[in-house]
């Protein structure tokens, strides 16, 4: 399944969003959209780098909307492992 990494610059996110992330990434939920995370990464600025397993960009595009978070651009990325 290909992975996608998007950013947010300004998503300032409280701790009960980061542990609910948490908690379903490492359940490996999958959403309605075919979407899963794998990573979140955030800083206190509210920087943040999602990083996700989908089937194409357009199902992270899709994934965001219903969580009402804007979505800009999508890459697909590949690890070195």
């Amino acid at each position: 399944m290909p992975q996608f990494m998007d950013f947010h610059e300004d998503l300032k996110l409280p701790s009960e969003a980061i542990q609910q992330i948490t908690q379903e990434t490492k359940e490996g939920k999958v959403d309605e959209f075919g979407v899963r995370q794998i990573e979140l990464f955030h800083s206190s600025e509210g920087k943040v780098y999602c990083l996700l397993e989908a089937p194409d960009a357009e199902a992270v595009r899709s994934h965001h909307a219903a969580l009402g978070v804007p979505c800009g651009e999508v890459h697909e990325v590949a690890g070195v492992l």
